[in-house]
């Protein structure tokens, strides 16, 4: 049965089904040595598809992993870094399979981060659809107002386009600065920070404590672990309701 291209790739733990994407759209992607493009199809057991040359195994379904990382600040959220910096993957040691960060954090954020093989997951994690919360910890200076925890929670506009509605809530104030905690249930390019500086507050600490269900407890930063089935399965349940409320909008309209 022919599939889209950069399903066989993420289903095959090379990547996510994003970045397959964008292998392919930047013309790296191969099937029986021809180039391909976005919105071909292949068959993953008779098709052989290589990525800047070397073949993946596409048939071969490898066996899905999940981990949680509590990231640690100064660490970038790459497999690799063309300047050399630290990356989240020199972290992963003594995990055997080829695992890819789930959504991103910033160098000088920390927090939760999952990482897995498991692209369809990681993609419906990542997708607005998915309605998958995510839970920060932010240290704000100097002081906030009424009014910016209201534009907050009600949503602000970076990059021209207005955020969804956040919750949010102050954890402690004191003088100087204030700890807020700030669910989304989206995830654009730095859009904590963003949205924070939209409405005139910096940051001093960005933590990430939640995806979902899937808490960062007492992990210490550096360390990492296997999600265990209860947890994988509470986030498996996320999504599902995620989506189904998902279309339940879309009806409505």
């Amino acid at each position: 049965m022919d599939i889209r291209i950069q399903k066989i790739i993420s289903d095959s733990g090379y990547c996510s089904r994003r970045k397959a994407e964008e292998l392919i759209a930047a013309g790296r992607v191969k099937v029986n040595g021809r180039p391909c493009k976005l919105g071909d199809k292949a068959d993953p057991d008779n098709d052989l598809i290589s990525i800047d040359g070397a073949n993946i195994e596409a048939s071969a379904r490898r066996e899905h992993v999940y981990y949680m990382l509590n990231k640690p600040r100064g660490y970038v959220t790459t497999a690799s870094d063309e300047l050399e910096r630290r990356c989240v993957m020199d972290l992963m040691t003594g995990v055997e399979e080829r695992v890819y960060p789930v959504g991103r954090l910033d160098r000088n954020s920390e927090g939760l981060l999952l990482l897995t093989n498991d692209g369809e997951l990681a993609n419906k994690i990542m997708h607005p659809r998915g309605h998958i919360s995510k839970t920060y910890r932010v240290t704000v200076r100097p002081d906030i107002t009424e009014e910016q925890l209201t534009l907050l929670s009600e949503g602000v506009v970076i990059d021209g386009v207005k955020t969804l509605p956040a919750t949010v809530s102050v954890l402690t104030k004191e003088e100087g600065r204030v700890v807020l905690q700030l669910t989304i249930r989206e995830g654009r390019n730095r859009q904590i920070r963003k949205m924070c500086e939209a409405v005139g507050l910096e940051v001093a600490r960005l933590k990430r404590t939640s995806v979902g269900p899937i808490k960062l407890g007492m992990l210490k930063p550096g360390e990492y672990r296997e999600l265990t089935p209860q947890e994988l399965s509470a986030l498996r349940g996320a999504i599902r309701k995620g989506e189904n409320q998902g279309a339940s909008d879309n009806k409505k309209r």
